[in-house]
């Protein structure tokens, strides 16, 4: 669900950031018997990202776990910024705008729980998947019909590039990140 102001609020986004668990993934954590820790990534999503990448938006990641398979990822898919935990993640962002130049209401931040809130509460493009918690999707002006992991980060770059006129068939992934959507 997209409230009235979503639309506005996504003219004048420069930036995306995204929690990790809950929102890139399922939230589903997997440890193999030695403790390594596996996530699973949506490729529509990664595509997502990569168009975003190419359109000039800047794409962080601020996630309270640490974890390579995030590295990893963020890594393949070109992510300007990440910073991973981040318990408390509202200094990392206000970093990131100040790294960048830029106000909360040019970032566009997508998460799922309650840690999320205190950057929800202050950008200005508030957004979740649909499985987020309760508190979350009261705050959120932007509600994905997917759920984290399925759908939803592509979902909410579909909206900003549509939001600021930037045609979708112009937009390919190309070289390594191509082959690792």
């Amino acid at each position: 669900m997209v409230k009235e102001n979503a639309l506005e609020a996504a003219k004048k986004i420069k930036m995306l950031v995204f929690d990790c668990d809950g929102v890139m993934t399922d939230g589903s954590i997997t440890y193999d018997e030695n403790g390594i820790e596996y996530k699973t990534f949506n490729a529509k999503d990664g595509h997502g990202i990569v168009r975003m990448n190419r359109s000039g938006f800047i794409t962080a990641i601020i996630t309270a776990r640490n974890n390579g398979t995030v590295r990893h990822r963020a890594k393949n898919l070109n992510f300007t910024e990440l910073y991973q935990g981040h318990q408390y993640k509202l200094p990392a962002l206000e970093e990131l705008l100040q790294k960048y130049n830029l106000t909360y209401e040019n970032v566009s931040y997508m998460g799922d729980d309650l840690p999320d809130i205190c950057i929800l509460e202050k950008v200005g493009l508030a957004c979740c998947p649909a499985d987020a918690v309760k508190e979350v999707l009261d705050v959120c002006n932007f509600k994905s019909a997917f759920g984290g992991g399925k759908g939803a980060v592509r979902e909410l770059c579909d909206f900003i590039l549509e939001a600021q006129g930037i045609k979708k068939e112009y937009i390919v992934a190309e070289g390594p990140a191509a082959k690792q959507i």
